[in-house]
């Protein structure tokens, strides 16, 4: 079965997708304090982790490491509020991005959203290393979920 990194385009599609999200998230009032200005490696980190989550290269791994990805959350306080807006403008940039629409794809897509939003807000207000979530790899997400 073609992996989900190879249905969404691979990585021009999905670069092209953290680029219109992240300038979603760059302008939007409740995401603001998340972003409060452009980094120069965002959009690649955004793509290098949504690749390597859907099947793709393993890049994020290789060149940042997972506690990276803790790091980068820890501190943020991120509130119910700004993990749905995060979710909603990410999913709202897969037409943008001209992403596929069939439902089995968009399923996985939202499913991946949801659970790693869930883990960012979580990692954002651990105030211990034991408050984090347990998840310390990036999730090989399939058709079916993680």
């Amino acid at each position: 079965m073609t992996s989900l990194y190879d249905h969404a385009g691979g990585d021009d599609a999905l670069h092209r997708l953290e680029e219109i999200f992240y300038t979603k998230a760059l302008a939007d009032p409740v995401l603001r304090p998340l972003f409060p200005e452009r980094r120069p490696d965002h959009v690649r980190h955004l793509t290098w982790f949504t690749a390597e989550s859907f099947g793709g290269p393993d890049r994020f791994t290789r060149e940042l490491g997972f506690d990276y990805l803790i790091n980068v959350h820890r501190g943020l306080r991120i509130t119910d509020a700004q993990r749905r807006r995060f979710a909603d403008l990410y999913l709202e940039s897969l037409d943008e991005a001209g992403l596929p629409k069939d439902e089995p794809f968009r399923r996985a897509f939202q499913e991946h959203i949801d659970f790693g939003t869930r883990v960012a807000q979580q990692n954002s207000h651990a105030e211990t290393d034991a408050d984090l979530h347990p998840l310390r790899e990036v999730p090989h997400w399939t058709w079916d979920g993680d």
